[in-house]
């Protein structure tokens, strides 16, 4: 809950010119199932893998497995939350700043196994100068950090159910 990147984005969106967009400044763990939107874009906090200075000398200290560990509890709670508030057949897009397979497509993989979500292939047209990594699920996207380049992760997944299959 970051009042400043709240700000940041509004600004962004009216930039952007984009209406009907409500930025909440809220855990999103804590929004109640009531509310149901069309569209989430999930941009979960990471270890930030993708975008880590690999000079830095602090940078054993900070990017320890109990960093990834926590982030991948927290992206679990807020994935599993935002297909929840997803209306049934509305689409959703899940985005890191990590290239690490668990905080990515392992995440991903799990709510799949629930059957309320599949994946939306993205298209890969007009990028095909940019530096992909390889990813384990067909229709995501993982960008290798370079000197142009940070790190990142997308899929975009569609809601196919309301409630899990017994």
């Amino acid at each position: 809950m970051n009042t400043i990147r709240a700000e940041r984005l509004k600004y962004n969106i009216k930039k952007q010119g984009a209406t009907s967009v409500y930025v909440m400044v809220k855990d999103a763990r804590t929004i109640d199932d009531f509310f149901s939107f069309d569209q989430i874009l999930l941009d979960a906090p990471c270890s930030g893998s993708g975008t880590l200075n690999v000079e830095n000398q602090k940078l054993k200290a900070t990017f320890t497995p109990q960093l990834i560990s926590k982030t991948v509890a927290i992206q679990k709670k807020l994935l599993q939350k935002a297909v929840n508030i997803l209306k049934v057949g509305s689409e959703m897009v899940y985005s890191t700043c990590s290239i690490l397979e668990e905080e990515n497509e392992a995440i991903i993989n799990e709510i799949l196994k629930t059957n309320r979500v599949e994946i939306v292939p993205i298209e890969k047209k007009a990028m095909e100068d940019l530096p992909f990594l390889p990813t384990k699920i067909p229709g995501t996207l993982c960008i290798c950090p370079n000197q142009y380049y940070e790190g990142f992760f997308i899929a975009k997944l569609r809601k196919t159910k309301r409630e899990f299959q017994t």
